[in-house]
């Protein structure tokens, strides 16, 4: 919560030009309704007309003030509350990049929606109705108690009580109920979010397995639940809101009663009777804001608190300021030495004493069972996951000195599940290389066998009007326009036919003729020309040579080599 309040508090010059701003239209309100109420009882009286005229003047001049004041309240606490919600999307974004890889194992999408968009708008109301509130309050309420006792000590006193139980005693009663209620509507909102993301994402699968109904159900159930935690959250707030009203009218009628007892005991002039009431009236009519400040001050903390755990969930270690890994020339040098990996919240080594040398300019494949880590390490080489032990460098410099952004940066990625944006296949393309011309795009998916898309067509969201080999080619076509010395490929033709990989093949090695290429595949059709094969099973290298030696050892990359062809031969 504290880093979250940093970030909101930077706005200080409209801070303090609300609270004071909120402070004068306060005073000059209770002072425009108790001049009123002397100005009823001074007129009674049948005083000289100018002195009714000076009260007559001060009343409209108060009354002018107060709008101007408040008009000015308005005006800074919400240009406050607005520069605040930017500061903070700004800086939790900004936190939330470098852990974006990782925070998707974390966190289902509905709920991570819920938290960014959901949580940040429930922060506006932290200073509006949180912060801002009980400071120009309690400054007006105290001023109001130190006017009152010129008049009168026991009505001061009896304002000071109504304080205490209006500001205090009702919304600390009030905020024990809250915290439970408002813990009920955020995680019911945040299944709800959950499931009609899962519901409209999967919508074709339920379909087709005829799900779709209970799954209907079950959003129907999260509805419901959603509905009737808000209810109950309205309900406690009118409630609230209702009691802290009914101390208030108390307060008033106590001042009311010890007033004319002061007043038939000749303790006080009648004449200040109804300038009291006024002010009790006018004073407390502001109270109404911390009915619903335990509700807000709840939101707030649970908001700030599920912002946090996001950040908190995936750390981030940076011991030292980290170095860029400046533009490469050439293919770089990679070596893992003695690398361990185990995912969080598993026991289960994934990878274990991994070494292996990449030269500059080198073929590798990783080939290996399913399950048997090679992905693991094209994400540990993306930085997208630390290693437990070992290291991991990048020509000589280890990847935990670098930033994230500078190994992307130098590096042409095609992944097993590759994004595609609502647009055009222009726009898809342009997010490799923005400086690229039509001609240069129109090139490179001619190259990949897609010379059949114009640039303008159409791309739906998650490229879901395109097969999955045309995804996988789109992706291929956009790496190409990169043009990185480092390619890092994962399965990047396992949707294609044969022939259609082995020409996209040649024109990849072509074009990565002179950079370090590491290429992760199942299929063992077309690797004969790499440098070096590694072969993985349960997370240890088990084999490693060019292809022609490991055929000569004959053992396990011989026997899947063998077991390949006979089934597609």
């Amino acid at each position: 919560m504290k880093s979250i309040i940093k970030v909101l508090l930077q706005e200080k010059k409209d801070i303090y030009l609300s609270i004071l701003c909120g402070f004068i239209a306060g005073i000059t309100a209770v002072a425009l309704f108790s001049a009123s109420g002397y100005l009823i009882s001074k007129a009674a009286l049948v005083p000289p007309i100018y002195t009714l005229m000076i009260i007559v003047a001060s009343v409209k001049l108060l009354g002018i003030i107060s709008a101007l004041s408040r008009y000015g309240e308005r005006l800074y606490s919400h240009r406050a509350t607005f520069t605040m919600l930017s500061n903070l999307r700004v800086s939790f974004y900004e936190k939330l990049e470098p852990r974006s890889p990782r925070i998707f194992q974390k966190f289902r999408s509905g709920d991570l929606l819920s938290r960014i968009v959901g949580d940040v708008e429930t922060l506006q109301n932290f200073f509006l109705r949180v912060f801002y509130p009980p400071i120009v309050l309690m400054l007006v309420l105290l001023s109001t108690i130190l006017f009152t006792i010129i008049f009168s000590m026991e009505i001061a006193v009896v304002l000071f009580i109504g304080l205490m139980l209006t500001i205090i005693v009702v919304p600390a009663c009030f905020a024990i109920g809250q915290r439970k209620i408002d813990s009920h509507v955020r995680e019911s909102r945040g299944a709800l979010s959950t499931d009609a993301t899962e519901f409209l994402y999967g919508f074709r699968d339920l379909k087709i397995y005829q799900q779709l109904d209970a799954k209907e159900t079950e959003l129907h159930q999260s509805v419901d639940t959603y509905n009737r935690d808000h209810e109950r959250n309205g309900i406690h707030l009118l409630f609230g809101e209702s009691v802290n009203t009914f101390v208030s009218l108390l307060v008033s009628w106590a001042v009311l009663a010890i007033g004319a007892y002061l007043v038939t005991d000749g303790k006080l002039d009648g004449l200040f009777l109804a300038m009291l009431l006024m002010v009790s009236l006018t004073a407390f009519e502001n109270t109404k804001t911390m009915a619903v400040f335990p509700s807000h001050l709840e939101d707030s903390r649970q908001a700030a608190a599920r912002l946090q755990g996001v950040v908190d969930s995936v750390p981030l270690q940076k011991e030292k300021p980290l170095e860029k890994l400046s533009g490469l020339d050439s293919g770089p040098a990679i070596q893992f030495k003695d690398v361990s990996f185990t995912y969080p919240d598993e026991t289960r080594l994934t990878l274990e004493n991994i070494n292996v040398t990449l030269e500059k300019g080198t073929k590798t494949a990783i080939v290996g069972p399913s399950g048997s880590g090679k992905s693991t390490l094209l994400q540990l080489l993306l930085k997208m996951y630390s290693v437990d032990h070992g290291e991991i460098t990048i020509n000589g410099h280890s990847i935990d000195s670098l930033t994230d952004e500078s190994i992307w940066e130098n590096t042409n990625v095609v992944l097993q599940a590759n994004h595609f944006f609502y647009g055009t296949i222009r726009d898809n393309l342009l997010l490799a290389n923005e400086q690229v011309s039509d001609e240069e795009m129109e090139a490179v998916l001619a190259n990949v066998q897609l010379s059949h898309f114009s640039l303008s067509d159409q791309v739906l969201e998650k490229g879901e009007n395109l097969s999955g080999g045309e995804k996988q080619r789109l992706a291929i076509a956009r790496t190409m326009l990169k043009k990185a010395k480092l390619w890092l490929l994962d399965e990047p033709t396992s949707s294609l036919d044969a022939i259609t990989e082995k020409k996209i093949y040649e024109q990849l090695f072509e074009l990565a003729k002179d950079d370090t290429l590491v290429l992760v595949s199942h299929r063992l059709t077309g690797i004969e020309k790499m440098d070096q094969i590694i072969v993985i099973d349960h997370g240890k290298i088990i084999e490693a040579g060019t292809f022609n030696e490991l055929m000569q050892q004959q053992g396990y990359f011989y026997k899947m080599k063998q077991i390949e062809q006979s089934v597609f031969m």
